[in-house]
């Protein structure tokens, strides 16, 4: 499949087709994914972020300059952080429809994200 800038995520009876761009963060949740897109949608998907990692990384061309795992249990498009707040622990990502999504994540994982981010600029 050629890389681009949409996700496409097949399931034998649905097949959605997001952009990059409005994709905020994806969370497991258990043997499922929730898949949060800019505007306030959530959707609920039949594969585990593991499964979601590798579709990103098949699919999208720069998908390390848009998307990093933290922890165990999110993914999320670099383009929508915020803030990092490692004292308490969050992560905060911003979209201009909806405002702001908070997110709790371990000090490890948000220090690396932060020294990831502070390594670009």
């Amino acid at each position: 499949m050629t890389q681009g800038t949409h996700l496409v995520i097949s399931t034998s009876t649905e097949l959605l087709r997001v952009s990059v761009r409005h994709v905020l963060y994806i969370k497991a949740d258990g043997n499922y994914s929730q898949l949060f897109l800019s505007g306030g949608e959530v959707r609920l998907l039949s594969f585990q972020l593991g499964q979601i990692e590798k579709m990103i990384a098949d699919q999208i061309s720069d998908a390390s300059s848009h998307f990093v795992r933290i922890g165990r249990g999110l993914i999320i498009n670099l383009n929508y952080v915020y803030l990092i707040n490692l004292t308490k622990l969050q992560l905060v990502l911003s979209d201009s429809h909806q405002g702001l999504h908070t997110l709790t994540a371990s000090r490890e994982a948000l220090d690396s994200l932060k020294k990831l981010i502070e390594k670009s600029v």
